[in-house]
């Protein structure tokens, strides 16, 4: 099996995460990594509509969005059509988030999530296939 592709983004506060997600997962993951380099002070939707449009594109098999709070990201990756960015707080939110859901980014958030808690969840995000069956009608329905 062939490594997943992944693009991945951040703010300022959730700098940090993203290069221990990076450093813990490189062996297994191809990461395209969309910023922020640093954490002094970015404006989150730059950060989440970049990484969003490449997965509009089909460019990558996920992406992860991290923030303070996840929900800045998540409701600007939102904004997009065929992107479906959910905010995984725990491993069986993002467990259903890909069997019911079929998000395609996973949107943590920094300031109330341990490294070990952000890390299970993007695993399971990962190893997560999506159920289809009665679920795709109700992801078919999505999209306006």
């Amino acid at each position: 099996m062939s490594k997943p592709n992944i693009v991945i983004g951040c703010d300022h506060a959730g700098y940090s995460l993203k290069e221990y997600l990076i450093k813990e997962l490189s062996s297994n993951v191809d990461f395209t990594d969309k910023g922020t380099h640093n954490d002094e002070s970015v404006d989150y939707p730059d950060y989440a509509h970049a990484v969003s449009n490449a997965i509009e594109r089909g460019e990558y098999d996920f992406g992860i969005l991290i923030c303070g709070s996840a929900n800045g990201v998540a409701i600007a990756a939102n904004k997009h059509p065929n992107v479906r960015a959910a905010i995984c707080w725990m491993d069986e939110i993002s467990k259903l988030a890909r069997a019911h859901n079929n998000a395609n980014i996973i949107c943590l958030p920094a300031r109330y999530l341990s490294e070990e808690e952000a890390l299970k969840s993007v695993n399971t995000f990962i190893e997560t296939e999506f159920e289809s069956g009665r679920h795709l009608r109700r992801v078919d329905k999505i999209n306006l």
